[in-house]
């Protein structure tokens, strides 16, 4: 019997929105149960963190790889695919023996990361011009809080059910999702000609895991070390070499054309500074409301208690993450991402100097909140409406990827910081987390400045320019 389409572009939205949600809460759900996990499977803490770092590194070498591939397939297609090699992550890790298993299974749950440029590349096929800054917007919003909800469900989950279950609860919305995409997601009426260039593809990959590997364990291996120095080395050269590749190919996977544009290249890079940013508030936060008050500050707070804290942020994001598409009428995506910008540098100064009661910890966070839900979908929306269709799906999946890499950034200088301020108990020091969230707060100053130099968005991107020597031949 075929399947039916239903070609309703609300339902389209309902069914895209569940399965970005279901993998942004599955990134951070782990998080949080490390320790839990660690003593489950009689491992090392440096072994354990693995099953965090391997989910990073898989997602940061598939999203613009599939979302090219999407492009050029059918994104309905890889969006499927992506979300089936997710179940089979999720029942694998499951049913994990050993952390090796574990980190295997989070490695294949990493393909997931399609489901962020996929959906983006869906949306702006299946609504008009002027709804897509609104469903954008909704769908950032839901990628943005579902990785904070991540972190308030896992402590209730782990306590209640076991750390297994932040596996088994995940398959199943997973698998429920690929049915809705089924029956509901229409295919691709967009695609784009062409091929992988591999050499590319393996540049971009060897670049990525070059950089984030020792991102991720510099600490525990020396930022000194020789592993970490050769590593950071090897990712300039691959860099270099992945530039001068794309710029040959006539089958670009990101094509630097469109990277290069300046509404393109501006937002990316306050992308990079908001990942660095949230990234580093769901790591250190929960871990700042967890010190022990022993330390003479902190509030000796339970996993569940700490998730539970950081509530007013994960509302406010929320909000105004839905409320940024309908303020485009009035407000410009700059200008969001501007006064975005503005509200999470003063967020991050708040609970820098203020963090002695609960309240003041929730009116710092829901003020940070308020301006990641507001930038987070301004940006998503500045890229997909100043790149041409056919690289809608690329360029969103590397703009999630930066945002990535800006995570790896924050949540490892912020990780510096903090242990390098131990006191002789080995609890950690106050001021650690004071020069964290200062550190956090300059990321906001500079966004700032670079929201300023964004250019106003385009409703529809023009198709870019072909290079002379391409015309010529």
């Amino acid at each position: 019997m075929p399947v039916i389409r239903s070609g309703n572009p609300r339902v389209t939205l309902a069914v895209l929105a569940m399965v970005v949600a279901s993998f942004s809460m599955l990134q951070s759900l782990v998080s949080p149960a490390l320790p839990v996990i660690q003593h489950d499977l009689h491992t090392t803490p440096a072994t354990v963190t693995w099953v965090f770092t391997a989910l990073l590194l898989s997602v940061s070498v598939a999203t613009p790889l599939l979302g090219r591939i999407g492009d050029m397939a059918g994104k309905e297609r890889t969006l499927l695919l992506a979300l089936i090699a997710l179940a089979i992550g999720c029942l694998l890790a499951a049913l994990a023996p050993n952390v090796g298993v574990l980190i295997a299974a989070r490695v294949l749950q990493g393909v997931g990361g399609a489901v962020f440029p996929m959906s983006f590349g869906i949306l702006r096929d299946e609504f008009p011009p002027e709804r897509v800054p609104s469903v954008v917007g909704v769908v950032s919003a839901i990628i943005a809080a579902g990785g904070g909800l991540g972190i308030v469900l896992a402590g209730p989950i782990v306590e209640w059910l076991g750390w297994r279950w932040l596996f088994w609860i995940p398959m199943a919305v997973v698998l429920l999702s690929v049915l809705l995409v089924r029956r509901y997601v229409p295919e691709s009426p967009n695609r784009v000609p062409g091929r992988i260039d591999w050499l590319a593809a393996t540049l971009l990959s060897g670049w990525l895991i070059a950089l984030l590997l020792p991102l991720s364990t510099g600490r525990t291996w020396g930022w000194a070390s020789a592993r970490t120095t050769v590593l950071f080395a090897l990712a300039a050269v691959l860099f270099a070499g992945w530039i001068a590749v794309e710029l040959r190919s006539r089958n670009p996977l990101i094509d630097m054309r469109v990277m290069r544009l300046p509404a393109v290249w501006t937002t990316n890079f306050v992308a990079l500074l908001f990942g660095a940013s949230m990234f580093a508030m769901y790591a250190f936060v929960p871990q700042f409301l967890q010190v022990p008050r022993a330390a003479g500050f902190g509030f000796g707070a339970s996993v569940t208690q700490a998730g539970l804290l950081m509530l007013p942020m994960l509302v406010t994001m929320a909000v105004m993450g839905s409320l940024s598409g309908r303020l485009a009428a009035r407000f410009s995506a700059k200008a969001q991402v501007v006064s975005g910008s503005a509200l999470g540098l003063a967020g991050a100064l708040m609970f820098a100097e203020l963090h002695d009661t609960q309240w003041q910890v929730a009116v710092s966070t829901a003020l940070f909140g308020l301006g990641l839900g507001l930038a987070y979908a301004a940006m998503t929306s500045l890229i997909v409406q100043n790149v041409p269709r056919e690289q809608t799906g690329a360029a969103t999946g590397m703009n999630a990827n930066i945002r990535t890499i800006g995570g790896s950034i924050g949540t490892a200088l912020a990780s510096s910081i903090i242990t390098g301020h131990l006191q002789p108990s080995g609890l950690p020091a106050e001021a650690g987390f004071t020069d964290a969230f200062l550190l956090m707060a300059a990321f906001g100053a500079v966004a700032v400045v670079l929201a300023l130099a964004i250019p106003r968005a385009r409703h529809a991107a023009a198709p870019v320019p072909e290079p002379v020597e391409e015309l010529a031949a």
